[in-house]
């Protein structure tokens, strides 16, 4: 698959995509088009029969040092220029929404989905993380809801994704209403990251090893553990299970299933399954 701009997007091992963000020229921040290549690279990777499970990692030295400030700063001159208040008020919708499209096609993405993040992971970044399915960091990361510290709310999708994925809803509004760095015993001890590790090749192999594993179980299974999951985190307990009786009324008579059965009681090797 051709990578868009900013996005270092290939295939490692079989079935396994990594994609890396490319904001070293701009000292790791993010701006528009890195959240347009985000939108566009996980879309493909959607229905990309060859794509299992996906890594994100980046390329600098930090993960995301938070918004680009530069490109806000020509947002906002643009924006000076508009005299109405409801043409300016369009104008911000169109481009949070960007963002937040770019996030949520992260955590709508079939595929699961596991950062791994070294060094600064703040603002946007927060928002990228909060959307993925698991996430692991080395032991110099430090993570921030940076926008606070601009004046507004985070509207990436970090408020509303980190109090469903950490263990601690006061400690999440701590962070959130503070601004203040987390480091990585923090974000272990309260849920953020799962696993910690001493480098950033550590964590960059180890969670390459596991979307290597995931690569390796049936596809259909695994992206139906996945939808069953991120609705039921949107709804109730009785909703999630009758979500997944629908679901698996089909999956039941799928071929995985069936070839499934024999190495799951014997122990012998697993299956090659077709593409999906």
């Amino acid at each position: 698959m051709d990578s868009p701009k900013h996005i270092r997007c290939k295939s490692e091992r079989p079935f396994v995509f990594r994609l890396d963000l490319d904001c070293d020229d701009i000292q790791n921040t993010m701006s528009m088009r890195h959240f347009h290549s985000i939108l566009e690279c996980m879309r493909k990777l959607s229905v990309d029969d060859e794509c299992r499970s996906i890594v994100i990692s980046s390329l600098g030295k930090d993960f995301c040092t938070g918004v680009n400030i530069d490109n806000l700063e020509r947002f906002n001159s643009e924006q000076a220029r508009i005299e109405d208040i409801a043409r300016r008020g369009r104008s911000v919708d169109e481009r949070v929404s960007i963002i937040q499209r770019a996030f949520s096609a992260i955590e709508n993405c079939p595929k699961p989905v596991i950062a791994a993040i070294n060094g600064a992971c703040a603002g946007p970044g927060m928002g990228l993380i909060s959307a993925c399915d698991i996430r692991y960091c080395d032991a110099d990361s430090w993570f921030q809801v940076k926008e606070l510290e601009l004046g507004i709310a985070a509207d990436s999708g970090t408020l509303q994704r980190l109090p469903k994925i950490m263990g601690n809803d006061s400690f999440t509004r701590e962070m959130c209403y503070t601004a203040r760095r987390v480091d990585s015993d923090e974000a272990l001890k309260y849920g953020l990251v799962s696993r910690v590790f001493d480098t950033r090749t550590q964590t960059l192999n180890y969670a390459m090893d596991m979307a290597e594993r995931m690569a390796l179980v049936s596809p259909v299974g695994l992206q139906n553990c996945k939808k069953s999951i991120v609705f039921s985190q949107h709804h109730s307990t009785q909703d999630g299970l009758d979500h997944i009786r629908e679901i698996n009324c089909l999956a039941r008579q799928c071929e995985d299933f069936h070839i499934s059965m024999g190495p799951a009681i014997t122990g012998a090797e697993r299956p090659n399954y077709a593409k999906y």
